[in-house]
């Protein structure tokens, strides 16, 4: 039995975690869950699942939890960065699956990692803006981390063909030339900026392939999403900027692939459903029965690729520019120029989603932030989280 803390259970991938959950009762358990505030959904699957601990991490939403459930004998309801800290790192779970939005997932994975949790991450913001610190920590700890997004888990499962490199891809592999990156394009490709400035909250959720949540649906239509998941695959596997192409793929059939120093290309497809990477991570090395749709290639008729349009989406040009230049201070270094990018995006994307900027101000936003900053080589946590709170104040200056 492989019990699970779940970080962010009520969002779409923790969600759908909890579905896996009920897909094999005999092999998976829950023993922690946090959310920020929805109640509603904590309490059916605190019912449903009887976990230890549950985190609510804003204060008045804790306190509804609390007498909601208090007929839950056996669950401890905490609240806020210490509730979350617990729920990371409890005794009784063996696999910590971080699915929580933003920067606030850093700490948690600390914690897990510290605490010998395997961890399964959806969570791009840690590894973005901290990787220096978690992948030593990784290693000191000897502790595991399977990749929760699609493309990222793509790429891992297509290097489990390199004999004796299963696990930890972490230093790179001098099999791989290359790996690609695909994308999308969002609801935007092919379009113009005059046509994108006129583009509103419901234009940038419409997705084509993927059903995610609001923010991350935002991330892929400017392609905010993609620069960050370069980031991200720069501490997975171990690569350099050049190692990382990015290939516009509109079907969404192919999730990544790896070209190996000798021309071979080895990649994975299947339908898009994240269910698939979820399953694949929690179950590592298991591969269990069909979760997602069967792929039918006749359906699917042909398959696209295409160069990314630098131009018109800027704020993933941008990502290009950002990593080269955290690369050049070291490659197991780090700046803070990706917290900045990721805090920028962050608070633009809020504030597009609310109505109170345009869509192609996103970009706008982000160039102004990551200008203005003074960049900090190898920042410690204290650090990275005060870049983001100048970015924020920054921003919420005008």
């Amino acid at each position: 039995m492989k019990r699970l803390s779940v970080l962010g259970s009520t969002g779409s991938i923790g969600r759908q975690t909890m579905e896996l959950v009920r897909r094999y009762p005999e092999e998976l358990s829950v023993t922690a869950l946090a959310a920020f505030n929805k109640t509603d959904i904590l309490e059916e699957q605190v019912r449903e699942f009887r976990p230890k601990v549950v985190c609510v991490y804003d204060h008045d939403a804790a306190q509804d939890l609390r007498a909601r459930i208090h007929d839950c004998e056996g669950t401890v309801v905490t609240e806020g960065m210490d509730g979350l800290l617990m729920a990371a790192a409890l005794e009784q779970a063996d696999m910590t699956v971080v699915a929580v939005v933003g920067m606030i997932g850093i700490r948690p994975t600390i914690a897990a990692i510290e605490a010998g949790k395997t961890i399964a991450l959806a969570n791009k913001e840690t590894l973005v803006t901290a990787g220096h610190i978690i992948i030593p920590l990784l290693r000191k700890h000897g502790v595991s981390l399977y990749p929760i997004d699609s493309e990222h888990s793509a790429i891992f499962q297509s290097l489990q063909t390199l004999s004796g490199e299963r696990d930890s891809f972490f230093d790179g592999s001098p099999s791989v030339r290359r790996i690609l990156l695909t994308a999308s394009g969002g609801p935007f490709f092919g379009r113009s900026r005059e046509e994108m400035e006129k583009f509103t909250v419901e234009d940038a959720l419409k997705h084509p392939n993927w059903s995610m949540g609001r923010k991350i649906t935002v991330d892929s239509a400017t392609m905010v999403n993609k620069g960050l998941e370069m980031m991200e695959a720069r501490w997975l596997f171990g690569l350099r900027p050049d190692q990382i192409q990015v290939v516009i793929h509109p079907q969404s059939v192919l999730h990544s692939a790896v070209e190996f120093t000798d021309g071979a290309v080895i990649g994975q497809m299947g339908t898009p459903d994240m269910r698939l990477p979820i399953e694949y991570a929690i179950c590592y090395p298991q591969r269990k029965e069909r979760i997602a749709d069967a792929l039918d290639l006749f359906s699917v008729g042909k398959l696209e690729f295409r160069k990314p349009d630098e131009e018109n989406f800027p704020a993933f040009a941008m990502a290009g520019e950002i990593l080269a230049e955290d690369v050049s201070h070291g490659q197991m270094t780090g700046t803070t120029l990706p917290v900045v990018y990721n805090a920028a995006n962050e608070y633009a994307v809020a504030r597009f989603l609310s109505g109170e900027c345009g869509f192609m101000d996103i970009p706008r936003m982000i160039r102004r932030a990551v200008d203005a900053h003074r960049l900090t080589e190898a920042p410690t946590l204290a650090e990275i989280l005060a870049a983001e709170q100048e970015t924020y104040d920054l921003l919420g200056a005008r």
